[in-house]
């Protein structure tokens, strides 16, 4: 009896070995966790490619849209926690530092057009952006045209790209909205998504112009953007009125009732513009794919055009477009090392090799910020190559000063008392208020 023990002890030790060894050889799997919900299909079909050309697997997980922080901050903590993930600059590495690897001596931190655009630490470099994008009004031309072409039009402007002010800009919507029966529109301005977790063109996107103003304003000698060194423990909200003025612009002056906008998506909102419901649409050029993936879309790709977000701040007609990046890759080094390795190993062949660059720049949409693609290897849908131009324009564009924001929890609360102003629960005394106190909290938390 005490030899049969033994042999069953000394078989279940060499099982359970087994087992670890077994778990341990398949801790290098690569677990992506995608940032975009508009381009989770592509990302799918990429890693199935990925393992035909290189015969390793990589698993890609997208989380709902407005939930990344939630199901990050859920996968992290799993046994199998994603070994890729993407942190919302330098406030979103705050948050991530302790998961983020070092990545000073990859070739994918080396192969970038500018590093300093990398979010540092001390002589480590923890995350990388991988793409540039930028975001604006959207229009489409075809109704534009169709309306400057009125006999009855009260404004004497005649073409889109005259537009360079909010008083110009609020000129020909007003006017739009009086006409849309004539222009076969329901609306000049798409639903403006205020359901929860789709009110981030808003509380993060829109409200980057008046902080952008805001801190330009307060720049020290030696700071020369916006965007660096930002610890804003305070603010004042000077420009809110300007916020106001583009946003009540939307919400009334759009296809939906604005009491009726706390139901709306921006999938919704996108639809309607590709459905040629309604004449613009505040978005980015990640947005292309949103638009031509509708079913019904009668929008032309050479009708579709970038104005800049205008309030009426002074100076305002040298303004570009919002340009910039949130979306940085990190890895995840609490990963093995075998894990790490194959992560980094496809990170790089998909910003290096002629099949990843092909489904970074013509499929997912990507402006890279890498050496490894030349000019003939940029993204070719409408919106990209609208970015493109204004980047090329003497115009100023716009820095992206939202990734200085104290808290997905102060954007959150900006989200839901612009829903309340918009049901007519709050005024806007109370909305700067609320914005105010909520930085001041959630920057001293």
């Amino acid at each position: 009896m005490i030899k049969r023990l033994l042999t069953v002890i000394l078989t279940v030790a060499v099982l359970t070995m087994n087992t670890g060894c077994m778990k341990k050889a398949s801790s290098g799997e690569v677990y992506f966790l995608n940032f975009k919900p508009e381009v989770a299909s592509v990302y799918d079909e990429i890693a199935k490619v990925y393992k035909n050309e290189t015969g390793k697997d990589v698993k890609i997980v997208t989380a709902a849209s407005g939930t990344y922080e939630q199901t990050l901050k859920s996968e992290i903590a799993k046994s199998s926690a994603p070994t890729i993930f993407q942190v919302n600059g330098p406030i979103g590495f705050a948050s991530w530092e302790k998961y983020c690897a070092d990545l000073k001596d990859t070739a994918l931190y080396n192969n970038l057009n500018d590093k300093d655009v990398a979010i540092t630490k001390g002589d480590g470099v923890y995350a990388i952006p991988y793409a540039i994008e930028g975001y604006g009004i959207i229009y489409n031309d075809a109704i534009m045209r169709k309306y400057f072409s009125l006999p009855n039009k009260s404004t004497s402007l005649t073409d889109a790209s005259q537009i360079d002010s909010f008083e110009k800009l609020k000129e020909i919507v007003v006017d739009m909205q009086s006409k849309k029966k004539e222009l076969g529109i329901e609306g000049v301005f798409a639903s403006t998504s205020l359901n929860a977790g789709e009110q981030w063109r808003w509380q993060t996107h829109l409200a980057n112009i008046p902080f952008y103003y805001e801190f330009k304003e307060n720049l020290k000698e030696d700071e020369t953007t916006v965007t660096k060194g930002l610890d804003k423990k305070e603010i004042t909200f000077k420009f809110a009125d300007n916020f106001k003025n583009i946003f009540d612009l939307y919400i009334n002056n759009s296809v939906t009732d604005k009491k009726l906008l706390g139901s709306k998506s921006t999938s919704d909102s996108m639809a309607e513009f590709a459905l040629g419901k309604c004449a613009m649409v505040q978005n980015g050029d990640w947005a292309w794919s949103q638009i031509k993936n509708v079913d019904g879309n009668v929008v032309k790709e050479n009708d579709i055009k970038f104005l800049p977000i205008f309030t009426g701040i002074e100076g305002e007609e040298n303004q570009g477009l919002c340009v910039g990046t949130e979306n940085y890759i990190a890895v995840n080094k609490n990963a093995s090392d075998e894990a790490k390795k194959n992560s980094i190993d496809f990170l790089e062949w998909l910003y290096t090799s002629e099949t990843g660059k092909e489904y970074v720049s013509k499929r997912l949409g990507f402006n890279a910020p890498f050496k490894s693609f030349s000019e003939n290897e940029r993204p070719d849908d409408p919106l990209s190559r609208e970015v493109i131009k204004w980047l090329d324009s003497d115009k100023n564009n716009i820095e992206w000063t939202f990734l200085s924001f104290p808290s997905d929890e102060f954007k959150n609360y900006f989200g839901d008392v612009l829903l309340q102003y918009t049901q007519g629960n709050l005024n806007w005394n109370d909305v700067k208020k609320t914005v105010v106190e909520r930085w001041k909290s959630e920057s001293n938390k």
